[in-house]
């Protein structure tokens, strides 16, 4: 006999089933849920990179646009540097995908030349033909900002040759042809090219003249080809105004000096520049000017008496340009000296020079101080006593007696040893032993006055009997 279940057990079955199918549903539509956010986030990422993209190219184009200058009707003018990598714009006004599409960029003037041409993926860099050789190698179109309606293109190494009008066309657009125009304007830059044959070297630049607060400096630029144009300019930039410039030609090279006279300014810095526009060629050199401070009389210190005569020191400081300095008698001869002693700082100069003078008819004496460019001579003289140089001379005569005693002493003491060396000299004192030895023998006691006195020395000469 079968045994029957319980209906209790029998409705607890029910439900667990129902409760495992609703679970599963709960789970396959969380499932189904967690694959549609997936889908979302990658659409979303999706979304957010084609809108990078876009605001690239956005970036890459409209500072372009925004500094342009309109020269009529949709006319934007782009302004670049020589070398540099210009972006000429163009989009239609659909902004529609443009992968299958055809546009033509051309430069427009006396001469047209093709530029760039794309046709539905077919364009001058990958077998197309007809590109003006010109741009051949340098022109590129932005192949992943297609879809997004950008036409724009790239010319690498701008030149100035490439400045002109430009169009893109496109011929095929519906509902009628658009034509856009940009104008490109490359600027020349100058930089240094030495290494092309010709090139202006550094310029030349020295002080000819300067005074408290003016200043005539001069420039020389040598063996240029072509001519350069030479300037003068201040620390802004501004062109000063200068000489005629002295021009002299050796075959094609250019010899070129110039002129100029300045003044201070707040940093007293002046550039020569040489410019040559032929071959883009510039190249300056600098100069900083140190306005003259007038030099103060010279100080004179009398430094005392010598053997050779009466020393002397002549002090200058905090002087430029760098002075010169002579000792000079009250004839306008110039003294011997010995080498000044020169120190510089901030480009002001300290200088010493030493002297021994000796006496003469007025004992005067000039320190002359002379300042190169600003004709400036500065003279302080000093007149010396008489009883300076007898110092000198009662110095000199008592040192020259002590001198000569002491030599005197010493050669009669080389002579004496020298001669009781040899045997030719002999000191003798037996007569005054005996008396010594017979005052003894009597009883009598001589004092040292006497043995002294009694002493007595003979001097035996060889070849005497």
């Amino acid at each position: 006999m079968r045994s029957k279940k319980a209906p209790g057990v029998a409705v607890m079955q029910l439900l667990w089933m129902q409760a495992a199918v609703k679970i599963e549903e709960e789970e396959e539509a969380a499932a189904a849920a967690a694959a549609a956010a997936a889908d979302m986030e990658i659409l979303a990422m999706k979304s957010k990179e084609t809108v990078l993209k876009f605001l690239c190219i956005a970036l890459l184009i409209v500072p372009i646009i925004t500094t342009g200058k309109e020269h009529g009707p949709g006319v934007v003018t782009v302004v670049v540097p020589e070398g540099s990598d210009p972006v000429l714009p163009c989009s239609p006004t659909t902004k529609e995908n443009l992968e299958e599409k055809l546009f033509d960029w051309k430069k427009v003037g006396p001469n047209k030349q093709e530029v760039f041409f794309y046709d539905g993926g077919t364009h001058y860099n990958n077998g197309h033909q007809g590109q003006h050789e010109h741009f051949s190698g340098r022109v590129f179109h932005f192949s992943d900002q297609l879809r997004f309606g950008n036409a724009s293109i790239i010319i690498r190494n701008a030149q100035i040759t490439d400045s002109g009008d430009y169009i893109c066309v496109f011929p095929r657009l519906q509902p009628a042809e658009e034509t856009f125009n940009v104008k490109l304007l490359v600027e020349q830059v100058f930089k240094e090219k030495l290494e092309v044959l010709g090139a202006a070297l550094k310029p030349y630049i020295w002080i000819v003249n300067i005074t408290e607060d003016r200043a005539m400096l001069r420039c020389e630029v040598r063996g240029a080809s072509p001519k350069p144009k030479v300037e003068w300019r201040d620390s802004d930039g501004n062109i000063l105004h200068a000489e005629e410039p002295q021009v002299s030609r050796r075959g094609e090279r250019y010899d070129i000096t110039l002129l100029t006279t300045v003044t201070r300014t707040n940093i007293n810095l002046f550039y020569c520049v040489a410019t040559q526009e032929g071959i883009s060629h510039k190249i300056d050199a600098e100069i900083y000017v140190p306005y003259c401070a007038a030099a103060p009389k010279p100080d004179i210190t009398v430094l005392g008496a010598t053997e050779s005569g009466v020393q002397l020191k002549c002090h200058v400081g905090g002087v430029h340009p760098k002075p010169k300095l002579q000792w000079k008698d009250s004839d306008g001869n110039v003294l011997s000296a010995e080498d000044p002693v020169v120190s510089e700082r901030g480009g002001r100069y300290n200088v010493t020079l030493c002297t021994i003078v000796t006496p003469t008819k007025t004992n005067c004496f000039h320190c002359v101080v002379e300042q190169e460019g600003s004709y400036q001579v500065i003279d302080q003289e000093i007149n010396l006593s008489e009883n300076l140089f007898k110092h000198t001379y009662s110095k000199v005569t008592a040192e020259g007696l002590l001198i000569g005693m002491f030599l005197g002493a010493f050669i009669v003491s080389v002579v004496v040893a020298v001669l009781m060396a040899t045997g030719k000299l002999k000191i003798s004192s037996d007569e005054g032993s005996q008396r010594n030895a017979n005052g003894s023998l009597n009883g009598e006691v001589n004092s040292p006055q006497s043995n002294g006195q009694n002493l007595e020395s003979k001097v035996l000469m060889e070849g005497q009997g």
